[in-house]
């Protein structure tokens, strides 16, 4: 049987520089900005040609933080406790006989060759394999069920994040940074209120707890 290699045609820029803290979705915070910067080979305007005209497009990435030799039939979705177990062609796990995942953006602008989106799920540095762009009539599937996540519910805390903290960070990054502590970075298994959780983010330490719904912001280091 063949085998395809894939090339890494760009990789994406972002503020997350860990895995901790990045969205579990692509699309949960379009305000959370991310570059699709190409490699030299790729890096030509014409291959983007038309793309302008489509509000969301489609990333084929790589989980290159993740790669491990053999594969499982079945997996813990962090969503289930860590407990539970799925197959893992019905999770969107990293840990796959092929590490790839899939990736609706917002398409927010092209800036020469780069591509700017909004609501990547990616960490700094994730190669991209293929650009591809998101038709509604084709990809939009109304009345779609999502088998047993439907019934987990959404996790959404009240951010506090005391104003003389949130002044140091660039008033760009806020909106992206706050909408993504409000989706709960902690894994859904841990719910100790004492514990401290530290989040990097465009260069800085964000300090933080989470007490009955709200995460409360306490500290932010520069790195």
């Amino acid at each position: 049987m063949s085998e395809l290699t894939l090339k890494t045609i760009a990789r994406v820029r972002n503020d997350f520089t860990e895995k901790f803290g990045v969205p579990r979705q692509a699309g949960l915070t379009e305000d959370l900005i991310s570059r699709v910067v190409f490699e030299p080979e790729y890096a030509n305007a014409d291959a983007l040609r038309g793309l302008e005209g489509f509000s969301h497009i489609w990333l084929i990435w790589g989980f290159h933080l993740a790669r491990r030799e053999g594969w499982s039939p079945t997996v813990r979705p962090p969503r289930l406790g860590g407990n539970a177990r799925m197959g893992v062609f019905a999770t969107r796990s990293p840990f796959r006989p092929n590490d790839l995942g899939l990736s609706c953006v917002k398409l927010l602008g092209i800036d020469g060759t780069d591509i700017l989106v909004g609501g990547a799920d990616m960490i700094d540095g994730t190669p991209v394999y293929d650009i591809k762009p998101y038709l509604p009539y084709a990809d939009c599937r109304p009345g779609a069920s999502g088998g047993y996540t439907d019934a987990l519910p959404e996790r959404r805390v009240e951010v506090d994040f005391p104003e003389e903290l949130l002044r140091m960070l660039p008033e760009e990054k806020r909106p992206g940074l706050l909408e993504a502590l409000s989706y709960d970075p902690r894994p859904s298994y841990q719910s100790d209120p004492g514990r401290a959780y530290g989040l990097a983010f465009g260069g800085f330490d964000i300090r933080f707890r989470v007490a009955e719904g709200k995460l409360s912001v306490f500290e932010v280091l520069a790195k």
